[in-house]
């Protein structure tokens, strides 16, 4: 029988609720390609600015294109969150699967360009003038060339993320039987990736 540990011996290196947090074995190579599965099956997402005087200030939206750890959006140039932007360039983008738990955090820097970026019409899709309207001015039409249509890029520096390895029902009985026994449940891999993995990353999309 293992022995117990004491109040004292308890600490981020033998809690194993925490130890074993992150799968370190897996290839960074896969561990990407699986996190590219995970963002690519869910377009929507919360883009977390940060607000002077007030903190993080998140909003849903949808995802125009995923470059490789990278992500693009498109956006009202007028809205506030480029105001926030440009006072604090960090940013967060998150996506949670409510379906299977899998999740996806990334850290990173925004770039904004305006309506001149030729990726906006790259990126540009049918529906996304609902958000915008049409002015009626032959201008302001939430077409790709309306001078609102901005880009919004955000380059990743951090990225942490879990892929659930087990179906809804293994998921309850393992939490189930891990509560009963005082083990800790095993449902999935957690995994981060650092600058230096995204640098990498990045390069291998050119």
């Amino acid at each position: 029988m293992v022995k117990p540990l004491t109040e004292e011996e308890v600490n981020s290196k033998t809690d194993p609720s925490v130890s074993k947090q992150y799968d370190e074995s897996t290839p960074k190579e896969e561990q990407f390609k699986e996190l590219y599965k995970i963002i690519d099956g869910l377009k929507g997402s919360l883009l977390t600015t940060i607000r002077p005087d007030v903190g993080p200030v998140s909003r849903s939206m949808a995802v125009a294109k995923r470059v490789g750890p990278d992500i693009l959006y498109l956006a009202n140039i007028h809205s506030q969150k480029f105001e926030d932007m440009k006072q604090d360039k960090t940013v967060q983008v998150t996506f949670q699967n409510s379906s299977n738990q899998d999740w996806v955090s990334i850290s990173g820097t925004a770039v904004t360009t305006d309506n001149a970026d030729p990726r906006i019409k790259q990126v540009y899709s049918k529906g996304v003038n609902a958000w915008f309207g049409d002015l009626g001015d032959g201008i302001h039409t939430g077409m790709p060339e309306d001078p609102r249509m901005a880009l919004i890029e955000v380059k990743a520096n951090y990225i942490a993320y879990w892929k659930t390895t087990s179906s809804m029902p293994g998921f309850i009985k393992e939490v189930a039987q891990a509560s009963l026994t005082g083990q800790v449940a095993d449902t999935g891999v957690n995994r981060q990736l650092f600058d230096k993995d995204i640098q990498v990353a990045r390069e291998s999309e050119k």
